[in-house]
């Protein structure tokens, strides 16, 4: 068994009684995140026999750092995403402030129970943010961060709370992410304050162990973007060892160890780190540093890594706290598994102790059977004393009267958007979406407080996502004001982009991560600064592909937020395949608390996007994506149903009762759809022309509607099941979409009818409409090609 994380060699120096009883909740804390893996792999009963899981190791070698942060350094008001592997530990920590319970620390991956990696959804309030998807937690601290200064600089938050810090407690492998450093570099381009990455540094992947070459790179790279980069290597008993004679010897040879070594002695021990050390350093004077220690103290004085040393984590956290807000990288040097049987081993990443090293780790622990939970058990401290400190800790205090998730009343949103002109006009909804965003940027009376909590953002596709006129109005935003020097210069552009504090338009780079996840912490401002923030992301709709992880991060996390994918499809003809979508129709439906819609003209336009306002500020609402074209269509004077479209869908012409055939289009094809319609209608006068808005919303209707018939509510009807009912049992449907036809290829299963999904399976190409509407079986004769064929066969 290795040594405990608290033992003490004659080299340490003085404990105070405040750093004594640091030292025994940090082995609480060890103790509890072990247990509780344990607790759910080999106590509690397993009914599939499936491996449960967990990170022990993980755990262990993060024990300090996160007690150094939550126990001493953390404040109320600051914003923290654990690394995912340290779950264990960071609701240990809460159990020891009271914000957790016993029953659910017993829970830990069941159902029901605590999630495997924090989540803000499923583990509740004091999760800031939730963890798992490798690196996205740690990038989304810098871009809650940018949120913070917005609100804060636009008077829309809690302005009676003090700014926090974003701090993200990452594993070294996180940092392999390519996401991280699209992040930092964002980052940079926005000076981004009041952020700090805490590398919890042990050196070990999943597979591997990390190259030795890694840290420098590291430095360098965090150095660049504008940081600060502060170095935790060696602990107080080490540090003390180098000051005496010899010392440079032993600090040359710490240094100099790869790391594959570093870690393969540790895991064997103190006799192992005589032998290396002897065999290197026998004729040197650090011989005197090392006779003198039984093989046990060794063993504890090599592996006292800085980031073991709670005196030495808190030195530099709160050296770094005293020098101001920039952001900040502390590299905190850890063994993976520090404490535990396997500490050091490369395969300890799914590492489980054993029964029997359980047994030893609970002699060791000091913890009698049927006294695991105890939060107490084992420690040298008495609980009145430990209790007492524990209150007095500063994070452990209440942020305000709601607790850690603020809120904000929801925006106004009046009854409809200011619609443009439509009659006898040719319009896309791209072009529409322009110009109702636009309007609502004038901030007239009726549109004041909506303009003023929205906030826009774009991957440099800001003009070509019609953002433009709205951006002239509202300008762009940056922590300093700059010149436009083109205006200022008598240039003639049609982008008038002030840059100021009070710009509300945040323009990124092209790297559609950083969007999803500046939506995401957007999204999540009403808890995290008590702001209502309206957040509106534009990006070409192929590219939705590129940042997919982050945007389900994003709505994993339930943040909300309007995404707007445009130009979609193969549609945008000349562009090419590279720039034409097929498959995000798909993920409009498969993503959770992500509401779908494809609108095809401006009137429908107009309604989901007053919907989407709306529904952002719901308890049980959702983010929205609107999929738009840049095909100009002429434009209806109707009237609609706000509902139907809303749900998903409206008939354009309705079916005669038991009509044999409908046409069903969804988006920019609705002129290929009607002129197919013209002739089908001279053949079948009974058929009806449906405009699909929303496949997702019909779909989750549907199946909700069929959960609810399962719990015996056999009245309950979904909108597409009574939108379908006036057909023949037998009836065809014809469907057709600028998309994948999957997307429409469910719909027989609601009355049991017949359908032809018509839609590209294939990528684009270049051409211009006509031609691959013809190639990908979009044009009207193809559709009227599918009615023969669906015709016949039913």
């Amino acid at each position: 068994m290795n040594a405990p994380l608290t033992a003490i060699t004659p080299l340490a120096p003085p404990q105070s009684r405040h750093v004594q009883i640091l030292n025994q909740l940090e082995r609480k804390l060890l103790w509890l995140s072990s247990w509780m893996v344990h607790h759910a792999n080999h106590i509690r009963p397993n009914r599939d026999g499936l491996k449960v899981g967990g990170h022990q190791a993980s755990c262990a070698s993060v024990i300090s750092i996160m007690a150094a942060l939550y126990l001493e350094v953390a404040r109320p008001q600051d914003r923290i995403a654990v690394k995912p592997h340290a779950g264990p530990v960071f609701h240990a920590m809460n159990y020891l402030f009271g914000r957790q319970t016993r029953d659910k620390l017993e829970s830990l991956r069941q159902f029901g129970g605590i999630q495997p990696y924090p989540s803000r959804v499923k583990d509740g309030p004091e999760v800031d943010f939730s963890t798992g998807s490798v690196g996205l937690g740690v990038a989304m601290t810098s871009f809650a961060a940018l949120m913070a200064d917005y609100t804060r600089l636009h008077n829309l938050g809690r302005t009676d709370l003090p700014p926090g810090r974003h701090i993200a407690i990452c594993g070294d492998a996180e940092l392999d992410e390519g996401n991280i450093y699209e992040a930092l570099l964002e980052g940079w381009k926005h000076d981004v304050r009041n952020v700090w990455w805490i590398v919890d540094y042990n050196r070990q992947s999943l597979d591997s162990v990390v190259p030795d070459r890694l840290f420098g790179r590291i430095e360098g790279l965090f150095r660049d973007m504008g940081w600060n980069c502060v170095t935790i290597k060696y602990g107080r008993k080490l540090e003390a060892a180098f000051a005496r004679d010899g010392g440079d010897g032993l600090r040359d040879w710490i240094d100099d160890c790869p790391n594959s070594l570093y870690a393969a002695l540790t895991f064997q021990g103190g006799a192992a780190w005589r032998q290396a050390l002897l065999a290197d350093l026998g004729r040197s004077r650090a011989r005197a540093i090392i006779d003198e220690l039984t093989d046990d103290e060794l063993g504890a004085l090599m592996t006292n890594l800085g980031g073991h040393d709670i005196e030495t984590i808190i030195e530099n956290l709160r050296a770094a706290d005293a020098d101001g807000d920039q952001p900040t990288c502390f590299i905190a040097y850890t063994i993976k598994g520090m404490g535990l049987p396997f500490a050091g081993h490369k395969d300890n990443h799914a590492g489980l102790m054993s029964k029997e090293q359980m047994e030893l780790f609970r002699h060791e622990m000091n913890i009698r059977p049927g006294h695991e939970w105890d939060k107490f058990e084992g420690l040298d401290i008495q609980e009145p004393e430990l209790a007492a400190f524990l209150r007095d800790c500063p994070f452990g205090t209440a942020l305000t009267e709601q607790g850690r998730t603020l809120t904000s009343p929801p925006v106004h949103v009046p009854p409809a958007l200011p619609l443009p002109r439509l009659s006898g006009r040719k319009m896309s909804t791209q072009g529409g979406f322009g110009e109702i965003l636009a309007e609502i940027g004038r901030g007239n009376d009726d549109f004041k407080d909506l303009a003023a909590h929205i906030m826009t953002t774009s991957p440099d596709v800001t003009v070509s996502t019609n953002l433009g006129p709205w951006v002239n109005r509202r300008g762009i935003f940056d922590r300093h004001t700059r010149n436009d020097v083109f205006r200022d210069s008598k240039l003639a552009s049609a982008q008038r982009w002030g840059m100021s504090p009070k710009g509300q338009h945040i323009e990124l780079g092209i790297a559609e991560q950083n969007l999803f996840l500046l939506l995401g912490a957007a999204g999540l401002a009403p808890g995290m600064t008590g702001a209502r923030v309206l957040p509106i992301g534009t990006v070409y709709d192929p590219f939705v592909n590129r940042g997919l992880d982050a945007l389900l991060y994003a709505c994993y996390q339930d943040a909300r937020f309007l995404l707007v994918s445009t130009p979609s499809g193969i549609t945008l003809a000349p562009e090419g395949g590279q720039h034409q979508s097929v498959n995000t129709p798909l993920i409009g439906m498969a993503a959770d608390r992500l509401a779908s819609f494809e609108p095809t003209h401006v009137d429908e336009l107009a309604i989901l996007l007053r919907h989407a306002f709306d529904v952002m500020q719901r308890p049980d609402g959702s983010a929205v994506w609107l999929r738009l074209s840049t095909r100009s269509l002429e434009q209806k004077q109707r009237t609609l149903d706000p509902a139907a479209v809303i749900a998903g869908a409206h008939w354009v012409v309705p079916p005669a009762p038991n009509a044999r055939i409908a046409l069903a289009y969804q988006g920019p094809v609705a002129p290929e759809a009607e002129a197919a319609f013209a002739e089908l209608a001279a053949e079948e006068p009974g058929a009806g022309l449906l405009a699909i808005t929303s496949p997702d919303r019909l779909h989750a209707g549907w199946l909700a509607a069929q959960r609810a018939r399962r719990n015996g509510q056999r009245d309950v009807a979904a909108h597409i099941e009574t939108i379908l009912a006036p057909l023949a049992r037998g009836a065809a449907l014809v469907s057709v979409l600028d998309g994948h036809p999957a997307t429409h290829a469910w719909l027989g299963s609601v009355r049991g009818q017949r359908v032809v999904p018509l839609g590209p399976d294939r990528f684009g190409q270049g051409g211009d409409i006509p031609d691959l509407y013809r190639e990908y079986g979009l044009d009207t004769d193809a559709i009227l090609d599918a009615c023969a064929q669906a015709m016949l066969a039913s």
